[in-house]
């Protein structure tokens, strides 16, 4: 603690903050400062050359949705979302590559930030607050920022971990009003719930797990009911895991790693789950640095992880991020977390993907059906988890294991997991390619 007291001021002022040339960065997902970010186009005016560098955004803020600040403001993202993918075209939005453990390590090698701007609690008794919902990077930016601005809100809970920090911490406060910012929970599809039970199958008692977003997570999820004593430690803490706590499937009392403790880096979900949380000691949410380290995430006995891909060649390369040169969402965790799991002792690793994806045909305009495991990935595609790394893949037509096959083994056992129609070509096209 510095001995500094921050001083409150409005969102405007905080705009009047910036200067052209800045580094600014945000707080995570539901840690995006709503108010900072859907009024900082204001500034668009008098400055010039300013970056903002974010994960997981959610504010359809004017400031890069409207392409007439194209040229004022640039956004640089650790992870794509909708609004990022939409305002790709305007040339001023950069993915940044990286393993989110590494994120703002790495960043912070780069260029450090000018400002840090997140959402947090209101400050306690002792002028403490919590970052509340997310843990990535933030505490890390706090430290290197020249100048720091909290928007405290009410609505948001308060966890604990090492998301506290002190008045003394802070430049500015912005007092905000806003609740904190939810997504629903995702329904499990016919095709979610056959692969989450393939998987739910092979988690037995005692296992730690992470699991991440939508509805096939969602599918593994519900399909865990009737396990006993696993365990959390995860990036992402989800709506789905509270059901598994409460119902007493989840509680942690045989991890080697925090036992009794539900571990993550930042949690989005529904209100629900946020007043789970509220004031919750069994929630310990760290330092993504720390939580998705692989060295950390392998500390845990039987660590079962669990991830999704949008396209696998017949090799076991996965594209989970873009779709050819099209950056669709980001690295995230999965690799650390593929990775951690396969150092664990009795530890797994699953990649989920639908057999099938409708596409529209480039030629005709029509969608047609195509397959999802192909010979090789499309032109362009980032490799997000290598096939040195991959373990279990899944289809909603079976579950195969590729760790130690070589490649004429794994496109056999992958071809048997795609979509009937089209294995006779997936196997002509593995003889030509030469991997059979």
């Amino acid at each position: 603690m510095n001995g500094r007291i921050p001083k409150t001021i409005t969102v405007d002022q905080a705009i009047d903050l910036v200067k052209s040339n800045d580094e600014i960065v945000v707080g995570m997902a539901a840690n995006e400062p709503q108010l900072f970010m859907s009024n900082l186009h204001k500034a668009g005016n008098r400055v010039t050359n300013v970056t903002v560098t974010n994960c997981l955004p959610i504010a359809n803020a004017e400031f890069f949705m409207d392409e007439k600040w194209s040229k004022t403001f640039r956004l640089d993202g650790w992870f794509y979302t909708g609004v990022l993918r939409k305002a790709h075209e305007h040339g001023n939005i950069s993915f940044i590559p990286n393993h989110l453990h590494l994120a703002g390590k790495k960043r912070l090698y780069h260029k450090r930030p000018n400002i840090f701007v997140t959402a947090a609690t209101k400050p306690d008794k002792h002028g403490f607050l919590s970052l509340s919902l997310s843990n990535v990077y933030e505490k890390m930016m706090m430290a290197a920022a020249d100048i720091v601005i909290v928007e405290t809100n009410p609505h948001f809970p308060r966890t604990f971990g090492d998301v506290e920090f002190h008045l003394s911490d802070v430049d500015y406060l912005i007092e905000a009003d806003y609740p904190a910012p939810t997504i629903p929970n995702a329904e499990p599809s016919e095709k979610d719930k056959i692969i989450g039970q393939f998987i739910a199958d092979r988690i037995h008692d005692g296992d730690t797990i992470q699991l991440g977003i939508g509805g096939m997570p969602n599918a593994v999820a519900k399909a865990l009911y009737g396990k006993k004593d696993l365990g959390i430690h995860t990036e992402m803490f989800t709506s789905e895991m509270v059901g598994l706590i409460k119902a007493g499937v989840v509680n942690g009392k045989r991890k080697t790693l925090h036992p009794g403790k539900h571990v993550c880096a930042f949690a989005f979900g529904d209100q629900a789950m946020y007043d789970f949380i509220d004031d919750n000691p069994s929630l310990m949410m760290l330092n993504g640095l720390y939580v998705n380290d692989p060295a950390v995430v392998g500390q845990n006995d039987n660590m079962v992880s669990i991830n999704s891909t949008l396209e696998i060649d017949l090799t076991g390369q996965c594209a989970s991020e873009s779709i050819g040169t099209k950056q669709f969402s980001g690295t995230g965790g999965q690799v650390d977390t593929a990775v951690g799991a396969q150092n664990a002792k009795n530890g797994r690793s699953f990649i989920a993907l639908y057999s099938t994806a409708m596409v529209k045909n480039p030629l005709t305009g029509e969608k047609e059906e195509v397959s999802k495991i192909v010979p090789t990935l499309k032109v362009g595609a980032a490799v997000t988890l290598s096939r040195n790394d991959v373990d279990n893949v899944v289809t909603e037509y079976g579950l195969v294991n590729l760790r130690g096959t070589n490649l004429r083994e794994r496109a056999e056992l992958l071809i048997s997991i795609a979509h009937p129609k089209f294995r006779e070509q997936l196997r002509q096209e593995a003889v030509e390619a030469g991997f059979l």
